[in-house]
């Protein structure tokens, strides 16, 4: 897809089995050079050495325009320019029995079953991550390249157990039609996916919670409550794959997509249109 040599960084991307790792594979699959960044730098570098091109693995915050400045300034120095930013960095959501976190212990739960303090995570992880990061390759990415948004499904209607998280993608696609129109001079596309139901960390802490309070799940494994849910809500019967989103970051950074921006698709088997 006429991406080979051009230089990528996609946020979120160290967890070997995660969304972010599946799109640097798929990336990679096409010849590009890639910056994966993460917050760890264990599996940061375990991921960027095992991909099968020109990798870099750098640690960054990507709810931090500083921190993913100074990654932005060590992609260009290493490969000599930035053509496409993938921001995936995120976390899953809370369920309404996980909505007290550390420093705040002792904060009145509102009727909604979140504190403050919940709720601000959740937007810091889920939606400024995708402002600081942009914010901080948009000046300096060259012109005619791309931005791919990772959202959910959660953003593309009601989310009563995760009203946050939801409330954060929604957020994600908004700024996607935002910087769309902000960058368009520059002929920088920005576009945005939401997946569906994949198999990756959030959803094996999903699939605990689910099993702990839901007595139909009571004795399944985790694997067998999300296999449970997958079969009850995918039209087209089975789970996503990162692969599948990198397959569609893959398609909207080519030339392929040259005239498409401010784009949101849901990669879910048909479950945003049930």
């Amino acid at each position: 897809m006429n991406l080979e040599n051009k230089v990528v960084l996609i946020t979120g991307a160290g967890l070997p089995n995660g969304i972010g790792a599946g799109i640097a594979r798929c990336f990679a699959n096409e010849k590009a050079k890639v910056v994966v960044t993460d917050l760890d730098a264990s599996i940061v570098d375990e991921t960027a050495t095992s991909l099968p091109t020109d990798a870099l693995g750098l640690v960054a915050d990507a709810a931090s325009q500083a921190a993913m400045g100074e990654a932005v300034d060590k992609t260009i120095d290493k490969f000599g320019g930035l053509d496409v930013l993938v921001n995936n960095a995120g976390v899953g959501g809370p369920t309404l029995s996980q909505v007290n976190y550390a420093n705040d212990p002792e904060e009145e739960v509102a009727l909604f079953g979140m504190s403050d303090a919940a709720w601000d995570a959740q937007l810091m992880f889920n939606l400024r991550t995708t402002f600081s990061s942009s914010s901080a390759a948009a000046a300096k990415m060259n012109d005619g390249g791309s931005i791919v948004n990772i959202a959910s499904i959660a953003a593309l209607g009601p989310a009563t157990g995760l009203p946050a998280y939801g409330a954060a993608k929604a957020g994600v696609v908004h700024l996607t039609k935002t910087h769309a129109m902000q960058l368009a001079a520059r002929r920088i596309r920005v576009n945005c996916i939401c997946p569906g139901l994949l198999w990756t960390r959030a959803w094996e802490m999903l699939a605990t919670n689910m099993k702990a309070q839901q007595t139909e799940f009571a004795n399944m494994s985790i694997r067998q409550v999300f296999e449970t849910v997958v079969a009850r809500s995918t039209p087209l019967g089975g789970e996503q794959t990162p692969e599948d989103i990198g397959n569609l970051a893959v398609f909207y950074a080519s030339d392929w997509a040259r005239m498409i921006t401010g784009q949101v698709v849901a990669v879910d088997g048909g479950i945003s249109v049930k």
